[in-house]
């Protein structure tokens, strides 16, 4: 078994009965995107984002998003720091959590927009300015928001500049008869989390991801990804198509689902496994049902 598959194998035993969006995230890890999670509380968002950054040894922060958190509580603030023994000040710079290499945060449409755009910079340049100054981020850098569902109180919904730099957004949804029963007479989840050792450091996951950039796609991929994306610009009712970028995404996703299927070329069955986590977030619930219907397949 490859590290990657063992690295799955070993979150599905903290994750039960969720294979499919944990191969997901995996994906999404790999393609050098971000993750949203959206579902209730209390259905594993969390202990997912932790377990991740356990198995892949990456190091892990988590921000609780609320209504008075500030930009600077996200990315950090210089504070004025006198030596007592010259007499002399400066203002250092003390930097926030979303300097790690996972970042987690939680429950982010319930901050304002003010402190969601917080993450925006961070998110698509892998670098964030604070006073001026511009300050990297560390490599490998991947954010997980969760958010709550928007029909909840106390929700601000994130615009459709921020959804867009998501790779992917996820749900988990209720466990089925059996995998419930393995939890309710399981150990703790998070006396499992603890007991996860790396499998894929972060040195291997930028090698893995240099694999997927080489994963090769044929004009005839290529070609049905474009009759994806302009049927949802031009015939499929949307308000909006996908965006450039959102292609990219989609791309990118699909060639990291082959790599975790052991193969260095795409097949069209690469793109429709990715393309509901990759596009109903940008275009509406279910839009890729769909895509698939409407969009065929072409030797």
């Amino acid at each position: 078994m490859s590290a990657i598959h063992q690295a799955i194998s070993n979150l599905s035993q903290v994750i039960v009965g969720k294979e499919q969006q944990i191969r997901l995230s995996v994906a999404c890890l790999l393609a050098d995107g971000h993750l949203l999670i959206e579902d209730l509380p209390g259905m594993g968002k969390t202990t997912l984002s932790h377990a991740l950054a356990k198995v892949f040894g990456l190091e892990y922060r988590r921000i609780q998003f609320t209504s008075d958190l500030l930009p600077a509580d996200v990315l950090g603030v210089s504070v004025f720091e006198k030596n007592l023994e010259t007499g002399e000040g400066a203002f250092r710079f003390h930097p926030g959590p979303v300097f790690a290499q996972v970042v987690l945060a939680d429950e982010i449409n319930r901050a304002t927009a003010k402190s969601q755009s917080a993450l925006l910079e961070a998110m698509e340049e892998r670098q964030v300015t604070v006073e001026g100054q511009t300050r990297c981020l560390p490599d490998p850098f991947f954010v997980i928001a969760t958010q709550n569902p928007s029909s909840q109180a106390g929700t601000f919904p994130l615009p459709e500049s921020q959804l867009d730099r998501f790779l992917m957004c996820l749900s988990l949804g209720y466990p089925d008869e059996n995998s419930e029963r393995e939890l309710l007479e399981g150990r703790s989840r998070r006396e499992l989390v603890d007991e996860l050792t790396t499998v894929v450091g972060s040195a291997e996951l930028i090698v893995l991801r240099e694999q997927v950039a080489a994963v090769k796609a044929s004009a005839s991929v290529l070609d049905y990804l474009q009759r994806l994306l302009a049927y949802s610009r031009h015939d499929g009712g949307f308000p909006y198509g996908l965006s450039p970028r959102a292609g990219l995404s989609l791309l990118r996703a699909a060639k990291a689902w082959a790599l975790l299927e052991n193969r260095d070329f795409l097949i069209h069955e690469d793109v429709q496994a990715v393309l509901a986590s990759v596009v109903d977030h940008r275009l509406q619930p279910l839009a890729s049902r769909k895509l698939l219907e409407y969009v065929p397949v072409l030797a």
